[in-house]
């Protein structure tokens, strides 16, 4: 009698087991992936969110970041995983040293790790540190490809840069985001030489959704990108009112070419926010 009732709590605690284990699965995949990019003129800032993790990717210009804080506090954000710098110029990292001087929880500052164009003999992760020294015990991560993030409910991988280029543009950190059932592409400003290094290299897949790089200008985003990666849909920020030519028309022919729908944050007030949950792709232009 006492073997049985102990074989019967066994399968019980089994079976517990297991619907746990379903369970958390079930909400692991119920997690949607999304991706604001925000309305910061012809620069970027871009939120990325999955379960409980949230990164923002550059910080616009030091002239919008009261537009990035009134977004994030929009959104309800108080804590940021970490400030990710695709590489040093001010379009990028302009906005970093007064977010720090904000009241935004920030667990790491993560950048290129390499860079050829820094003023004063300083990268912009220190000059913003040494304005604000409340922040001096922060985490700071220098990235290249194979490097991994932590993102709960899914992954967040680093493609490149895979070497040093001589154009800034060109060190710039490339980012697989995964989750929802999908994926996205972030590109920082990478252009088509980069892109060419990532493709030699078999690190561009086929994707839902790509942060165009650099602000869509004539420089980037070429056909073998597009065909390698296929995506459905496209995010531009930019503004043409900064400079004239972007978006570029080649870009923009090339999307049209290949059936991608094209969102542009010079549209909007605050962004355009793009969703994954279930394999399904949602967008808002806020």
């Amino acid at each position: 009698m006492k073997k049985t009732i102990l074989k019967i709590l066994a399968w019980v605690v089994c079976i517990m087991a297991l619907f746990s284990f379903v369970h958390a699965s079930a909400e692991n995949n119920d997690k949607s992936l999304s991706l604001l990019a925000i309305n910061v003129r012809k620069a970027d800032c871009l939120l990325l969110r999955c379960g409980s993790s949230a990164y923002l990717i550059d910080t616009g210009l030091k002239d919008t970041v009261e537009q990035v804080l009134s977004v994030l506090a929009a959104e309800g954000v108080t804590h940021l995983d970490g400030i990710i710098l695709t590489h040093t110029h001010s379009d990028h990292a302009g906005g970093l040293k007064k977010l720090l001087a904000s009241d935004l929880e920030i667990d790491a500052l993560y950048a290129s790790r390499f860079y050829v164009e820094i003023k004063e003999g300083k990268h912009p992760i220190e000059k913003a540190l040494n304005k604000n020294p409340q922040r001096e015990g922060i985490r700071i991560g220098w990235l290249s490809a194979g490097d991994t993030l932590p993102l709960d409910g899914g992954s967040l991988d680093v493609l490149g840069p895979v070497e040093e280029s001589e154009k800034e543009n060109c060190n710039s950190v490339v980012l697989l985001a995964s989750g929802g059932g999908g994926t996205m592409l972030l590109a920082g400003d990478m252009e088509i030489p980069e892109e060419t290094s990532l493709l030699a290299a078999g690190l561009i897949p086929k994707v839902d959704v790509l942060k165009i790089g650099n602000h869509g200008e004539q420089d980037a985003t070429g056909p073998a990108l597009i065909r390698a990666c296929e995506p459905k849909v496209a995010l531009i920020s930019t503004n043409t009112e900064d400079e004239k030519d972007t978006p570029h028309k080649r870009v923009i022919g090339l999307l049209n070419q290949w059936n991608v729908s094209i969102y542009q944050t010079q549209h909007t007030v605050d962004g355009v926010l793009v969703t994954i949950r279930n394999g399904e792709i949602s967008v808002e232009q806020k």
